[in-house]
């Protein structure tokens, strides 16, 4: 790999070699700005296997975490384990960039931002899909006034359930899981992109009784304990004004309700897909209400997973905040909180962090420029 403009590239290991690896391993090549140098699970076999195939070597955490050659943790475990190695990734000196959600909870998220403020160090965390040509081009056109003043949003995704094409899904059912801290981190980080902080948060959930089993892979009628809630409805207050309902559930075999929506004083746009980088978005005003398609107006091109740790390594050879930043997923997931909260003890939840807007990625940019 090459190297970026303003300085040599950021030195990679990657903990945890699970599915979602693959997605970043098929990026990295495309992006100068990182260099996989090493990889590590808690399975070492497989690491070395994975490692032999993507010509790094794989090891062991323990020795990952204490390389000389490692500038950066990619931390891909579990939900559980996120903040343990974060921590402890922090406290090697390395910067950390993770998948969501940030922690389990505020109470083990706040600690490893404390850590990193104090060491001069970097967090950054998923979900960076909302760096793509999709959100930031919705994004540009709320900013540009095309749908007049934001007065809501909806948001409504959906599915009966991911151990239907999942092999290995029961931590999707766990704490750390569910359709709100799996799902939910794309659609929210999306609305603050768009609105700003969230300030207030009501909310309802509840789960079915229902017997959840594994359809494929070799543990296919493995049945599956259900630790969450599985169907979750919440309500949004910005500060800003503007109201965003949320449902994320997976109970539901089929819908017609739009995905994600926002709604203003002069149109509707038909927001695309958080979870993908580039689908198109759609727009009806008060003039046309037929839907037509916008042309691209911002956001990482072609951009795939990775592409946030690429964004945050620009930053850091630049001295710039980066945009898939720990403290915007620290503000979603204490909106996630607020809501498990508001829907067990049917309060409205004050939500106290206050992050900036990440700055828009300007169409045609690369993570190696601003």
């Amino acid at each position: 790999m090459g190297s970026p403009v303003n300085g040599p590239a950021l030195r990679v290991g990657v903990v945890g070699v699970g599915t979602i690896s693959q997605q970043y391993f098929e990026h990295f090549p495309s992006l100068p700005e990182l260099e996989l140098t090493a990889v590590a699970d808690l399975d070492v076999a497989r690491a070395e296997s994975v490692g032999a195939a993507q010509g790094v070597r794989g090891t062991s955490v323990d020795d990952l975490l204490a390389a000389d050659d490692v500038d950066v943790v990619l931390n891909l475990t579990i939900p559980a384990a996120h903040a343990e190695i974060a921590t402890r990734a922090l406290a090697a000196g390395k910067h950390v960039y993770g998948e969501k959600p940030l922690a389990l909870s505020t109470d083990q998220a706040s600690p490893v931002l404390e850590l990193a403020s104090q060491a001069g160090l970097r967090v950054g965390s998923a979900p960076d899909t909302v760096l793509g040509t999709g959100i930031q081009t919705a994004r540009a056109a709320i900013d540009d006034g095309l749908v007049g003043t934001p007065v809501g949003a909806s948001v409504a995704w959906s599915a009966p359930g991911h151990e239907l094409w999942h092999p290995a899904p029961a931590f999707y059912y766990q704490p750390g899981g569910g359709p709100l801290l799996d799902m939910g981190p794309y659609y929210l980080t999306s609305l603050v992109t768009f609105f700003g902080p969230v300030a207030q948060v009501s909310g309802s959930s509840t789960r079915s009784s229902r017997e959840r089993t594994i359809a494929t892979g070799p543990n296919a009628g493995t049945p599956i304990p259900v630790d969450i809630d599985t169907h979750v409805v919440a309500i949004l207050e910005h500060e800003s004004g503007v109201v965003s309902t949320v449902t994320v559930s997976f109970e539901v075999w089929a819908t017609r309700s739009p995905l994600f929506e926002v709604h203003g004083t002069a149109g509707t746009l038909g927001v695309p897909d958080p979870n993908r980088f580039a689908d198109p978005v759609s727009i009806a005003t008060a003039d046309d209400r037929e839907w037509r398609e916008l042309p691209i107006a911002a956001g990482y091109a072609d951009a795939g997973r990775g592409y946030g740790l690429a964004d945050m390594a620009h930053a850091i050879a630049t001295d710039r905040p980066h945009r898939a930043s720990g403290d915007l997923a620290f503000h979603v997931l204490e909106i996630m909180e607020a809501v498990q909260t508001a829907s067990r003890d049917h309060v409205v939840v004050d939500v106290r962090s206050r992050p900036g807007r990440p700055q828009t990625v300007p169409l045609g940019a690369r993570p190696g420029t601003w």
